[in-house]
């Protein structure tokens, strides 16, 4: 016997007959006796109460646990022998089976109805919930409906294949025990489906289930199986016998055995709770607070021990498990109580399950009973937790957690020293070593995880919810006015954060950093990484020192990623990418790490803390250029900043940066950052232009890398002053740089000069026209700009003129820039002296600007200009130089100026290729202009056409003519007709609608 789940006592003794049926209506018992009599039994009203309860305790409804006496006697109730007996409490109705099937009124016993269909039944089954009576009779099963009245409708008749010897409702459907086997009947067609077959030793046993299933008797075992008969999962209760009648009392079935009476718990796997031996007992009978057993001629009751006692008991005994569930019957008022017991049991059962190597189940129970995590931490005295007032010591959290073991005590009558605390183990310093040993294993680390998991997002959810309300307690500290009120508040807000972060706050680092430690001790270093990225609470110090010499290098990283050290993090960071690099510390490290990681942490940190981003990205510029520009860029860093900053720490990429920056966004740069770059660039040309010119060996058309990128820069970009960059370059090299800036300066005739008489490459000259031409063809206010090629023409028809005055153009155009950089500063500085003297310095600059500025060439010239020219320099003239450049832009000159400035004796035969696709053009152009006039004057015709055709359209005005808008007849008045030629108007009436429309248009602009 595991514990006393039931007390048995005689309630009564020498009945005068048999008892063949029992049943119990309140506290009354109810005897079907074999003479046909009807006894109803109650307690003694002369018989003192029993010394432990007081009369007003007991319910009426209930059976008494003292001697009962005999009050009412019915002979002769039925004729034959009683089969069964029920009482119907909800109906107050008594149904018994003997000859027939009869219904009594209770208390009085009063007939309410016989069936007399029922006429040799054996076995009958009631449904309380619809009130619904079936019973077989042969092999016939009868169903029958109670109309609420004192009758009873039949519903249906089935036949069966044999006599039924058990039967009970399951559901919309009756379960039927035929002699070998059991059936399930469907109530409305009587549809028979077979489940399996019967015992060999036992006749058939269907036993109901509150829940609705049932209970199917096979010899001592008996299976589960749902209202449509399939097998439940829950398995079967093997009986010690063959039991004759099963009742159901939750928790436990109670079974009547032929030695003695059986009782066992409902859960699985249905264990043994109680064995009361009692003999010769052929009835069982049920009632709301106890189990009535029937012998020959006495009457055992079956009264349930206390809950509260019971599960003293079960805990005593170490069945963790049954005291837990009966915990669950505990009435709904005592819920603080079942709380209470509830987490002393876990904590038991908890203790029990880790000291036999059960964590995982051993840590389900601490977490069921709600206990602190610092109680179960402090079973792992190798984990490091932080110095807090939430860590006790180990021995009083075990007296804690018992305080509440009055409370059973309490409830359950019993002794003291049943609910006790476990008494302290006295173990020998070897036994102590082994077991911390064990408490450090992999298998209680792992389940010390899972707890710690499953308690963390209500821990770490109050400590958020915390942190909030204290943002905005600030929040309206903050917001007070007056300094005194808002002093007073923020010295009892300190306060009350102090008590808060001690209770929420502290809990969750403690949680966090233990959580930690247990990760990296099962080497699980992933997960403590994952747990670092999300929102926790981990100590610093504590977690700093166990990664650091663990080497876990990510997540220590992750560590101060989470708490905001970032520049902790970078150095670390840095420190592990140079480490990589060398073969030596490759074999140490389990991760490599790049400087691409540098980046990538850098990146969320562009917003808040850019010179930290600036500091540690310079780590990185060299070996990654495009990634650290990618990283400026996307986090939106001023680039003069950048730029300032390098050429402070890094001078050797500032030019790297600029161009990977102006290759990323073109417009993104600034004017200054332009002109920077290229003055870099610029700076890095004339030094090896000055190595060079010293050996002597200076090559104007050998390229550099550098050189490339200046003349690219120069060409593509705006943003820098062409001036400055002038004046340093030399007077006998870099002409091609020469020539760009002078473009830029709109010195066209001096670059093409350079192009011409210095490079001595036409190509050059010609992409340079086309440049100019292509930049402002699509600018409707330049000028023709078809005019760079005639300035063109003119440098090859005058080498001897443009060359002797081109040094003399370039000294005056450097000198004049140089003196008006002191007048641009002198002009800065008196900008405050009034507007007049501005207009003036503005005026003297106008003026040197019309100085320098080259003649237009737009201007025409005579032939005796012409003639000048070319006897002038008739003797270098570049004639085939002027011819290709004709035949290959004949399109963009004007033929008629080109012509004009061309020397005398110019064969006509050379001029074949411009002057061939010239005229064509020429030629197509009037021609198709012709055709234009043509079709105008055509449609000119046409229109005039239509117009003396409408004129000629007649109008015939009779007396019966009427005006469309004043409706009266026209008569003889002047009259007139719209254009449809079908509505006639006075012209009166026609000339003051106009008038109104006039004033209905111009009635806005009035308004205004």
């Amino acid at each position: 016997m595991v514990h006393s789940a039931y007390d048995s006592f005689e309630l009564l003794a020498d009945c005068p007959a048999k008892i063949e049926a029992i049943e119990s209506y309140a506290s009354k018992i109810l005897l079907g006796c074999s003479d046909g009599s009807l006894r109803i039994y109650g307690p003694d009203p002369s018989s003192p109460p029993p010394s432990d309860r007081s009369p007003t305790s007991f319910s009426p409804s209930e059976l008494r646990k003292e001697p009962y006496v005999l009050q009412r006697h019915v002979a002769g109730f039925t004729k034959r022998p009683f089969l069964s007996m029920e009482a119907l409490a909800s109906r107050e109705l008594l149904m018994t089976l003997s000859e027939s099937i009869a219904f009594h009124r209770l208390p009085n016993l009063e007939t309410v109805a016989v069936l007399t269909k029922a006429r040799g039944a054996n076995v009958c089954s009631w449904d309380e919930r619809r009130g619904f009576l079936c019973f077989a009779r042969q092999k016939r099963v009868c169903i029958f409906r109670h109309d609420g009245g004192r009758g009873f409708v039949e519903v249906k008749e089935f036949g069966v294949p044999d006599a039924v010897k058990s039967m009970s409702w399951c559901g919309e459907n009756i379960c039927l025990g035929i002699r070998r086997e059991y059936m399930i009947m469907n109530a409305t067609n009587g549809a028979l489906s077979e489940v399996f077959p019967c015992g060999r030793l036992a006749p058939p046993l269907v036993v109901p289930l509150p829940s609705g299933e049932l209970i199917l008797g096979k010899d001592n075992i008996g299976v589960f199986v749902d209202q449509t008969g399939k097998l439940l999962p829950e398995g079967r209760i093997c009986w010690s016998e063959a039991p004759q009648e099963v009742v159901i009392q939750k928790p436990y079935a109670i079974g009547l055995l032929p030695r003695y009476v059986e009782i066992r718990s409902l859960r699985v796997p249905y264990p043994l709770i109680q064995t009361v031996v009692l003999r010769n007992v052929h009835h069982l009978a049920q009632s709301s607070s106890a189990i009535v057993a029937a012998q020959d001629n006495s009457v055992y009751g079956f009264f349930p021990v206390p809950i509260g006692a019971q599960i003293v008991q079960l805990t005593a005994s170490g069945n963790f498990e049954e005291a837990l569930a009966l915990c669950k019957m505990l009435p709904p008022e005592d819920s603080n109580l079942r709380a209470a017991k509830e987490g002393s049991i876990h904590i038991r059962y908890a203790h029990y399950l880790f000291e036999n190597g059960s964590y995982e189940e051993a840590m389900e129970h601490f977490l069921a009973s709600q206990v602190d995590i610092t109680y179960v931490l402090s079973l792992y005295p190798s984990i490091i937790l932080p110095k807090t007032a939430l860590v006790p010591e180990p021995e009083k959290l075990m007296d804690i957690s018992w305080d509440t073991s009055y409370l059973s005590r309490g409830s359950s009558g019993m002794s003291d020293d049943m609910e006790s605390p476990p008494p302290a183990h006295s173990q020998e310093f070897d036994e102590h070593s082994a077991l911390e040993s064990k408490k450090m294993s992999h298998n209680t680390l792992m389940a010390l995880i899972k707890f710690l998991q499953k308690k963390r997002h209500s821990i770490i959810e109050k400590a958020t919810t915390e942190g909030t309300e204290e943002v905005v307690l600030d929040a309206v500290g903050d917001s007070i006015p007056s300094y005194d009120i808002s002093r007073f508040k923020r010295t009892n807000k300190e306060r009350a954060s102090i008590a808060i972060s001690s209770v929420a706050r502290d809990m969750a680092t403690i949680l966090d950093t233990a959580l930690l430690q247990a990760l990296l001790l099962t080497g699980q270093s992933s997960a403590a990484v994952a747990l670092l990225k999300g929102l926790n609470y981990c100590d610093v110090k504590i977690c700093e020192e166990i990664l650091q010499n663990s080497s876990h290098y990510a997540a220590l990283l992750e560590l101060y990623k989470s708490n905001s050290m970032n520049r902790e993090a970078l150095k670390l960071l840095h420190h592990l990418v140079e480490e990589s690099k060398s073969n030596e510390s490759k074999a140490v490290l389990t991760q490599n790490f790049k400087p691409e990681m540098i980046i990538e942490y850098l990146k969320p940190l562009c917003g808040t803390d850019p010179m930290l981003v600036l500091e540690f990205a310079m780590l990185v510029l060299e070996s990654c250029p495009t990634q650290t520009i990618e990283l400026f860029l996307s986090g939106n860093i001023p680039a003069d900043l950048v730029n300032s900053y390098l050429k402070q720490n890094a001078p050797n990429m500032q030019a790297t940066y600029l161009e990977l920056m102006l290759a990323m966004n073109e417009n993104g740069i600034s004017g200054n950052l332009q002109n920077e770059m290229v003055q870099i660039y610029l700076g890095e040309v004339l030094e090896w232009y000055g190595d060079l010119s010293a050996q002597q060996k200076w090559d104007e058309k050998v390229y550099t890398p550098t050189r490339r990128k200046l003349l690219s820069a120069l060409e593509s970009i705006s943003g820098y002053s062409p001036e400055a960059l002038l004046k340093r370059l030399p007077t006998d090299a870099l002409y091609e740089e020469r020539a760009i800036l002078l473009g830029k300066m709109n010195q066209h005739e001096l670059a093409l000069s350079l192009y011409v008489h210095k490079l001595h490459v036409a190509d050059l000259a010609l992409s340079y026209c086309d440049r100019v031409y292509e930049s402002t063809v699509h600018q409707p206010s330049a000028k023709s700009p078809g005019n760079i090629y005639l300035t063109l023409l003119q440098i090859y028809l005058n080498p001897r003129r443009t060359t002797r005055n081109f040094e003399k153009r370039i000294n005056n155009l450097v000198s004049s820039q140089s003196t008006s950089v002191p007048k641009l500063s002198s002009m800065a500085s008196a900008r405050s002296k009034g507007s007049r003297s501005s207009k003036k310095i503005a005026a003297i600059e106008g003026a040197e600007d019309m100085r320098v500025s080259p003649s237009n060439t737009d201007s025409g010239r005579s032939d005796g200009d012409a003639d000048e020219s070319s006897e002038e320099g008739s003797s270098t003239i570049m004639l085939d130089e002027v011819l290709d450049l004709l035949s290959r832009r004949w399109e963009r000159i004007n033929g008629a100026q080109a012509l004009r400035i061309l020397p005398r004796e110019t064969q006509l035969q050379d001029l074949l290729p411009f002057l061939g696709p010239l005229v064509r053009k020429s030629s197509e152009a009037y021609r198709n202009y012709s055709v234009i006039k043509s079709l105008r004057q055509s449609e000119n015709l046409q229109v005039k056409d239509e117009l003396y055709t409408q004129r000629k359209v007649v109008v015939k005005i009779t007396g019966e003519s009427m005006c469309s808008l004043c409706n009266k007849k026209i008569g003889t008045s002047v009259f007139a007709v719209y254009p449809n030629g079908k509505t006639l108007v006075h012209f009166v009436c026609f000339r003051d609608s106009q008038n109104m429309k006039a004033v209905a248009k111009g009635s806005p602009l009035r308004k205004r």
